[in-house]
């Protein structure tokens, strides 16, 4: 059984660091964080349709910081494939995978397919595949500062999220929050990263196969779990319950 690590919460105010982080280019924020937590911080990826940018940044800034990728187990298989191109490309990223404790047939088998199942059972089935394996990563590498490539142009229930904000006991901080989609397609093309296979049959947005689908008027809206809900749980408001570290 591999053995918890735990460190005493990191010492600053999660405004004054939002602020100080602000005015920075994206490389030198995740330099900047990584200097001053260490170990206390790890970043997190979904290979999404944009998820080479935050990549190649942390390899090329600090890829000692460890990258978590949660494998619900129902991604699509361009997902899967596109998960291995990058990691080639990308030899010194620190990948750790995590994945649901629960098989996705097992599943299936004892509470049929709960993302069909409204609000209550995509939540639920959040849970399961996503927040619970989140929590195991964070406990098992005694993290408690999260990077994430959010972005507030991505969704409007993150137009007003700081560069680093408290949700739980956990710290989020996000590195390219105030990026621009054209900022992205920018950086992607000056680094020769190649995009999700799946971004040129229209989607827009990324997640499971049975609850992802196309963009039918060009915006993200109604495209992930029916049009019910956009975010997958680990990126909800702190006040909610739905993030339970």
């Amino acid at each position: 059984m591999q053995a918890l690590k735990f460190h005493a919460e990191p010492d600053f105010d999660p405004a004054s660091l939002s602020a100080e982080i602000a005015p920075m280019r994206a490389g030198e924020r995740i330099k900047l964080l990584h200097k001053r937590l260490g170990d206390h911080l790890v970043a997190t990826t979904s290979f999404g349709l944009q998820s080479a940018v935050m990549l190649h940044l942390i390899h090329e800034n600090a890829p000692e910081i460890p990258v978590v990728f949660i494998d619900t187990g129902h991604l699509f298989p361009e997902t899967y494939q596109y998960a291995e191109q990058l990691c080639a490309m990308l030899p010194k990223l620190d990948l750790r995978v995590y994945q649901p404790t629960i098989s996705a047939a097992r599943m299936q088998a004892l509470w049929g397919n709960l993302w069909e199942n409204g609000k209550e059972g995509a939540e639920r089935y959040g849970v399961l595949t996503k927040v619970e394996p989140m929590n195991r990563a964070l406990r098992e590498l005694g993290a408690d500062v999260w990077l994430s490539g959010l972005r507030r142009s991505q969704s409007e229930t993150r137009s007003d999220r700081p560069f680093v904000e408290q949700q739980k006991k956990t710290l989020k901080a996000y590195p390219i929050l105030d990026w621009a989609d054209a900022q992205v397609d920018i950086y992607l093309h000056q680094h020769n990263l190649p995009r999700h296979p799946l971004s040129e049959k229209g989607y827009l947005t990324m997640g499971d196969w049975h609850s992802t689908r196309p963009s039918e008027d060009g915006t993200a809206a109604g495209t992930r779990f029916n049009g019910e809900k956009f975010e997958c749980g680990l990126h909800l408001d702190s006040a909610t319950s739905d993030f339970q570290i």
